[in-house]
């Protein structure tokens, strides 16, 4: 396997249109790397160019320690797996996984040692004599795999691979491919758009937005330190609540008030806020961290604030309650037994232990 590093890397389409605006990307040997953002911040089109899909407009791409930007996609040892998984419909499984084997004229008894060696890691052995008109979406997704796993390249590449799939087999999936990067240990790098993907697969993810990287950081890391408001609203779901309201002093504290409510914060992040005292900032919190007053730690209380119940959405272990201020709208995970209804004033606690602050001008992380 190998290492794969994108120095100052820029895609131009014509003179005007940058997709990609200077990437820097260290994926190391063995590590499963999650590119994610919104459609349009240009994840997809980073990958085609490691893959060499694309043209390097300027910077560098190496594999192991090799640049890569003038080698030919078929010299550069990486596989890739496509959202539309691209089978041979007249080809048969197995005709599918060995075909890129043939034309690099492996013998045959290898290509039947490794096609069966990926269809049983994938559990598709009984599927090889089939054709892919015959195959469920997630049968297909696993033999694309398939074909990917047989080259054993230096570095898988997957392009929103599971967009196709149904809720409940995407998150079999998710798992299958973490398990499988597990019995691999290979290198990949992996491109999506849903965070909840990026979250539960990464080791490391890289969050982009209109052709620039935002952060790299594992998932706890962009989780809990997102380094601006994107990124603390694009990792989490249901994502960040914001706020806007002004920092004042008063009572031997600092309070963030929202004008129609105000809550103390913290002494210890009181002191790094002090300089934007007086100021407007976006306070941010996430729903996790928002509870019924009536089931919330007692410690907590100081903090309570009201608004009224607009929606209420059960999903059996928890609710999912969104709510208004008259100034904010927002969102509190509660519960199953949160007894809530519609157009009905609760009192809620703010958990301002977890809150996060952000210049209300550059969006930066103040804390």
């Amino acid at each position: 396997m190998a290492k794969v590093i994108l120095k100052n890397v820029v895609k131009k389409y014509g003179n005007n249109n940058i997709a990609v605006k200077g990437v820097n990307i260290e994926c190391e040997d063995k590590e499963f790397l999650i590119l994610v953002g919104p459609s349009g911040c240009g994840k997809s089109t980073t990958l085609r160019m490691v893959a060499g899909l694309e043209e390097v407009t300027s910077g560098e791409i190496y594999i192991e320690d090799t640049l890569v930007n003038d080698i030919p996609p078929k010299d550069r040892d990486i596989a890739m797996v496509f959202q539309n998984y691209a089978l041979y419909p007249h080809m048969t499984v197995y005709e599918n996984m060995a075909f890129g084997l043939k034309l690099r004229k492996y013998p045959m008894s290898e290509i039947n040692q490794r096609v069966e060696e990926a269809a049983d890691i994938l559990s598709i052995t009984h599927l090889l004599k089939r054709k892919p008109k015959e195959l469920s979406g997630g049968e297909r997704q696993r033999v694309a795999v398939g074909r990917a796993i047989v080259r054993k390249p230096k570095v898988f590449l997957f392009d929103e691979p599971l967009s196709n799939l149904d809720a409940k087999l995407r998150v079999q999936m998710r798992a299958e491919l973490s398990k499988l990067h597990t019995r691999l240990q290979a290198t990949m790098i992996y491109v999506t758009h849903d965070q909840v993907e990026a979250m539960t697969m990464g080791e490391k993810i890289v969050v982009m937005k209109d052709g620039y990287v935002q952060q790299i950081a594992d998932p706890k890391s962009l989780y809990d330190k997102p380094v601006n408001k994107f990124v603390a609203g694009f990792m989490g779901s249901p994502s960040m609540n914001f706020m806007e309201g002004k920092l004042e002093e008063k009572k031997g504290g600092l309070f963030f008030n929202e004008d129609n409510f105000e809550v103390r914060v913290p002494d210890q992040m009181a002191a790094l806020l002090k300089n934007y005292v007086g100021q407007e900032m976006i306070m941010g919190l996430r729903p996790e961290d928002i509870h019924d007053k009536v089931y919330a730690a007692k410690a907590l209380t100081d903090n309570t604030i009201k608004a009224t119940v607009e929606v209420v959405e059960h999903l059996g272990a928890e609710s999912y309650v969104y709510l208004t201020t008259s100034k904010t709208s927002f969102i509190a995970k509660m519960g199953s037994d949160a007894n809530v209804e519609v157009n009905q004033e609760v009192a809620l606690v703010f958990d301002m232990n977890k809150s996060h602050f952000f210049d209300i001008k550059t969006e930066k992380t103040i804390i």
